[in-house]
Formats: structure tokens, C-alpha cells, sequence
């Protein structure tokens, strides 16, 4: 199994904000512990889903659970400046397309309880990957192995593999920059993750800043509470008085 090693401005990054992921951590502990895989999406590229998904998944393994990420955005992956290894290794794509199997694709690390499964190769039919039986069968594989799995997927605003990969999973969260997109398609984006079959657990609110009160339209939504914080640039980002939220749904 290779060995990837997070690079060091992200084990820097991870420490400056692990208060937050862990509010957001604990959060979805508390949600129930029916959900053990997370799909996270955002509605365009840029948002911080990746940084999310990948910090959210160093929280949980920081606490002594086994945790898996996969990157699910074969079109757009950003892992591999999150990464790094000497040796070569397969990911999703290569195991979903039959090119290699599961063990083979699943790459320890150097954070403790967390390993990872990469991207793979930009294959020419990404969508269909997800749906067939190979994706399924990951997914029952590591609710077995693991206490929770992360999955980064791409942008929902983009293509449809978001909500395909949230009907295999058993919650999803979405990430949006606030003050970057309009509020309708941040609705149009829930709504299609409340509609894929799993539990919408809420958006994280990402790249707030706290000194401009505008963001009342976000919560304008009614049905969302504060959950949590989340700081996408961590203790500098408080130097700089900006930090996010994250907000989850009421029931009823």
C-alpha cells in the first residue's frame, strides 16, 4: 500500500483550523451514527470543498476513527498538491474503469487513521464510472472498513456526479463561497442534494468575512441554524477578521 504524506503548508493549515473542522466534525457526529459516508460538494470550482472534504476527514481520524477520503472529482483533482508520494499510485478512476483492484487503490498515510483513495487518471466517461456496480461495491467495502468515509466530489453546479455519488452516500454537505454566488443556485444545489436520497445535512458558509454584515441572505433560507465555524484560512484568517459558518437545516 503506498504512503502519502501530507505536504507541509497543509499540516500547517490543518493545525491553524482544526477548531473548526471540529465543530463541523462533531456535528455530523451528532447527526446520528447512521452516517458514515459524506459526499460534500459546492456549486462551481473554487468554493473550498477539497480543502473541506480533506480537513474534515484529518478531524475525524485526529479522534481515533478510521477514516477514509476519496477523491471523487476525477475531472478536477487537487489532491495531488495536498499529497505528495515517491511512488506511483492508482485511484478511483483505475478501479472503477477495472484496471486495478480495491487494495490496490487505497493509499495509507502520515496522519494517523487516515488513508485515501486518489482521483486515478481523467477517464473519458467519469459519470458513468459512478454508476455502475464498481462504485457501489467501494462504498460497502469501506462502511465496513472504516468509521467514516469523506468524499470529495465535483462541483454540483457543473455536472450531475454530485447527486450521483450523494444517493450512494448516507448524508452530503455543501460548501459555498460566501458573497460568490447567487443565492438561487445555492437553492437549486440544495435542493438537489435534499433530492438524491440521502440526508442533507446543511451548508458550510466558507470565506465569511465577519466585518461586512451582508450575509443576511443567505439566511434568508429561514430553515438554517448555525452549527458551527469554519475557518478557511485559520488564525490568520481571524488576523484578518474572516472566518466561515456552517449551517445546517432545522427539521420541521
Amino acid at each position: 500500500m503506498p504512503l502519502l504524506k501530507l505536504v507541509k503548508s497543509k499540516v500547517q493549515f490543518a493545525k491553524q483550523t482544526e477548531e473548526y473542522y471540529n465543530a463541523i466534525r462533531t456535528n455530523i457526529q451528532l447527526s446520528g451514527a447512521q452516517m458514515k459516508v459524506i459526499a460534500i460538494s459546492s456549486v462551481e470550482a473554487g468554493e473550498g470543498k477539497s480543502t473541506t472534504s480533506v480537513n474534515l476527514a484529518i478531524s475525524f481520524a485526529s479522534v481515533g476513527l478510521r477514516t477514509l477520503f476519496i477523491d471523487a472529482d476525477t475531472r478536477n483533482s487537487v489532491l495531488s498538491g495536498t499529497f505528495k508520494s515517491n511512488a506511483p499510485y492508482k485511484g478511483l478512476s483505475n478501479f472503477l474503469s477495472g484496471n486495478a483492484d480495491l487494495n490496490e487503490t487505497i493509499c495509507q498515510t502520515n496522519v494517523s487513521g487516515l488513508d485515501v483513495i486518489a482521483s486515478g487518471p481523467v477517464p473519458p466517461n467519469p459519470t458513468s464510472l459512478l454508476q455502475n456496480d464498481s462504485f457501489r461495491h467501494l462504498l460497502d467495502v469501506a462502511r465496513s472498513r472504516y468509521d467514516y468515509v469523506i468524499i470529495d466530489t465535483p462541483p454540483i453546479g457543473l455536472v450531475i456526479d454530485a447527486v450521483i455519488i450523494a444517493h450512494q452516500a448516507d448524508a452530503s454537505l455543501l460548501v459555498t463561497a460566501a458573497g460568490r454566488i447567487k443565492r438561487r443556485f445555492v437553492a437549486k444545489a440544495v435542493e438537489q442534494l435534499e433530492q438524491s436520497g440521502s440526508q442533507f445535512l446543511g451548508v458550510v458558509l466558507n470565506k465569511v468575512d465577519m466585518t461586512v454584515d451582508k450575509y443576511g441572505s443567505y439566511g434568508s433560507y429561514g430553515s438554517y441554524g448555525s452549527y458551527g465555524s469554519y475557518g478557511e484560512y485559520g488564525k490568520k484568517a481571524e488576523q484578518k477578521n474572516g472566518h466561515s459558518r456552517a449551517h445546517r437545516r432545522r427539521k420541521g
